[in-house]
Formats: structure tokens, C-alpha cells, sequence
């Protein structure tokens, strides 16, 4: 009996996806519960599954094509699941194996390179099996003194190659959602930047007291995101309007304070969001955003993870970066960007000392935020990086 495999609902505002990865071939039996194509959203990769047990008889929809929530993406043959029942002496079955916890793409990989998942520790959430895994698995052993092999290269979909070596690739769906949410935002929003510096000194010398103690009590390193977390809560307290958005002829403030860590992922820069950040201890916000920074480096990451946010914070300085202006997330009003640590030469009493410096950026919507509160919220962040006494007793 033929059943229909369809597009699931995609959740809150994403209407289409493309079929990015098939994990299954026609003809393939599946079990139920069992993962059979991977759908590229806006926001995330979705796994579509089987219902029930079956063979795969009929791809309505090929990797890259368009479409929407109650689409056909295949039919399931769930006559030919059964098997004959043969008399035979009773005996005790031998165990069935244990399906390993692995992403999509690992389980792809895997089967293109003939590896069995049960032999590789994987690193991700639960000991879940991540394309990293793989790839360090079939990685050929260099000789002693020989450059590494380069890892497998990237599953893409290679759309054209020409004589001069041009390459084609179809831009994924979060790539193109990427793209059309800048080009909005520089639409749509009065963007301004503003710039300061802060002292990191303090913050650096209760990480170095406090690391090991943190680490055994709570199980999590005590990061700076926490500490910028919680200054950013405190300023927004402060200056509402950058905890705000527009909405037709209204400003809207909210008095709740979901705050977005921008991740950058494989497949482009996501912004999962700690709820109630205002609500959460140190240890609270360093596990909450370790545990989204590793959903997103596995695509695990869900649709709730990625919804709402009232105002982001992003860390370029973790790839080098020295000084960038960041671009808003609309409807948001503000973007907090933190960059490299440098030691420099200050002035402090008449005297130059080396300090190590970080240099902060907001951007804000200077339609709802004046350039004179933009510049005080941003004094306000760096007055409680300096000095985070305040943090630590609130």
C-alpha cells in the first residue's frame, strides 16, 4: 500500500525550503522513525522521516528544488515491509544493532566512504556522530614528517564547472536567506555605527582567579560572553529603546530580554537566542550558549532556538577580527559587536601602560535610537566590562 511522504510544517513565518540531501535511494527499505531527506530552511536543516516501515519507491522532488509545507516529496511502498513468516523451530533472534546517533550528513558521508558509524566516538551532543567525526575517521595517516591529507572535501552541490575552472554551486537556502536579510536591513533601517573601547584587564584577572573553581562547581568555563551578556541586560535596562522595534507607526518596547549570540556555522552565520537572559546566573548563560554554539557547529539546531530575539551580540574577534561594524537583525534595533583582544599602549596617569584592549561597536537604528543614547548605552558596557563588580553583585 503506497503512503505519501509530505513537507512538514516548517514553523513560525518559513513557507518554503529546498530538498537539499536525499539519505535515501529508491528502493531502499526504511524504517520508521528513520531519516529520509534533509530540507534547507531560512533558519535550519529539517529532517523529514519515515512515518512507518517501507521501501522508498518514488522521489517526487530531486535536491534543489523548491518546496512547501504539504508538498509530495516522495511515496512509501508499505505493502512490500512485510516479510513472509516462515514455520521454523523457535529460537531465541540474534540482536538487532543498535542504530548509531549520528547528523544526516555524517550518515552520507559515511555511506559514500563505506565506514560504519558504531566504530567512530562521536563528538557531538550525546555522543551524536558529527561530519567532523567522519571526516577524521577516513582521513588517510600521514607518514611522520609528511603534510597532512586535506579532509574530504565538503558535500555541494556543483552546478557547472567550465574550461578555466570556474565553479558553479547553488547557494543554500540559509545562504540566500543570509543575502536577502542584509540587503533588508540596509533597506529598511536608518543603520549607524558607533565605537568604543574597553579594558579588559578586569574581566581577564577574575577569569584567571576563577577559571578552575568555576569549571569544577558548575561543569562549564567562565567565558566573556557572560560577562557581555550581562552588561548588555543591564544597559538595555537602561536605554529601552534599543531592547525595542517598529512596528507600523509604533514603537514597541519590550520588557523581556532574549538575547542572540551570533554562531558562525558551516553553512553561513546563525543566531540562536538565550531566553530570559536577564533571569540567568554566570553558569546558566555559559552552558545555555556553549550548548547553542555546539547545536549549531552539529545543524542541530531548531526552529525554537532561532526565533524572536530582542537584541544580538557578535564576536568577530574570535576569527581575528580587530574592528567590523555589524549589521542589524531586523526587527531588532541594535547589534552589540565585540572584537580581538590586543594588548596596546595606554595613557593612565600620566603614564603609558600595556593594556589589553578591546574595541566595541554598536550599530543601531537611528530611527528610534538617538545618536546620544546609542553612544550612552555603549559608554554603559564598557563602564561594566571595566569595572564588572556590579555584574558579579547583581
Amino acid at each position: 500500500m503506497p503512503t505519501e511522504v509530505r513537507v512538514p510544517a516548517l514553523g513560525e513565518s518559513v513557507v518554503e525550503a529546498t530538498v537539499g540531501a536525499w539519505l535515501k535511494r529508491e528502493g531502499e527499505h526504511v524504517e520508521a522513525g528513520e531519516a529520509l531527506v534533509q530540507l534547507e530552511t531560512e533558519k535550519v536543516n529539517v529532517d523529514v522521516a519515515a512515518d512507518s516501515a517501507g521501501v522508498l519507491t518514488g522521489i517526487q522532488h530531486r535536491e534543489g528544488d523548491t518546496v512547501h509545507p504539504g508538498d509530495v516529496l516522495a511515496i512509501l511502498d508499505l505493502a512490500t515491509a512485510a516479510t513472509p513468516v516462515t514455520a521454523v523451530p523457535a529460537a531465541a533472534p540474534e540482536p538487532a544493532p543498535e542504530r548509531a546517533h549520528a547528523s544526516p550528513v555524517a550518515r552520507r558521508m559515511a555511506e559514500q566512504h563505506g565506514v560504519d558509524l558504531s566504530t567512530i566516538q562521536g563528538t557531538g551532543t550525546g555522543g551524536r556522530v558529527t561530519r567532523e567525526d567522519v571526516e577524521r575517521h577516513v582521513a588517510p595517516v600521514a607518514p611522520e614528517g609528511a603534510p597532512s591529507a586535506p579532509p574530504p572535501p565538503t558535500l555541494q552541490p556543483v552546478v557547472a564547472r567550465d574550461a578555466r575552472g570556474e565553479t558553479r554551486i547553488r547557494m543554500t537556502r540559509r545562504r540566500q536567506t543570509i543575502a536577502q536579510r542584509l540587503l533588508e536591513a540596509q533597506r529598511t533601517a536608518a543603520m549607524l555605527t558607533t565605537f568604543n573601547e574597553a579594558d579588559m584587564s578586569a574581566i581577564m584577572a577574575i577569569r584567571a582567579r576563577r577559571r578552575d573553581a568555576f569549571q569544577k562547581r558548575h561543569g562549564v568555563g567562565l567565558g566573556f560572553m557572560s560577562f557581555f551578556t550581562r552588561a548588555v541586560v543591564s544597559a538595555l535596562r537602561e536605554f529601552p529603546n534599543l531592547n525595542a522595534e517598529i512596528r507600523g507607526e509604533e514603537i514597541v518596547h519590550k520588557h523581556y530580554y532574549d538575547i542572540g549570540i551570533a554562531v558562525g556555522a558551516e553553512g553561513g552565520l546563525v543566531v540562536p537566542i538565550v531566553r530570559d537572559a536577564d533571569r540567568k546566573s554566570f553558569a546558566d548563560l555559559e552552558r545555555e550558549i556553549a550548548a547553542l554554539a555546539e547545536k549549531a557547529r552539529t545543524n542541530t539546531l531548531t526552529l525554537e532556538d532561532l526565533r524572536g530575539g530582542t537584541f544580538t551580540i557578535t564576536n568577530g574577534g574570535v576569527f581575528g577580527s580587530l574592528l567590523s561594524t555589524p549589521i542589524l537583525s531586523p526587527p531588532q534595533v541594535g547589534i552589540l559587536g565585540m572584537h580581538k583582544i590586543q594588548p596596546r599602549p595606554m595613557a593612565l596617569n600620566d603614564q603609558v601602560v600595556i593594556r589589553p584592549m578591546m574595541y566595541l561597536a554598536l550599530t543601531y537604528d537611528h530611527r528610534i535610537v538617538d545618536g546620544r543614547e546609542a553612544v550612552q548605552f555603549l559608554v554603559r558596557v564598557k563602564e561594566l566590562v571595566e569595572d564588572p563588580t556590579e555584574l558579579l553583585l547583581d
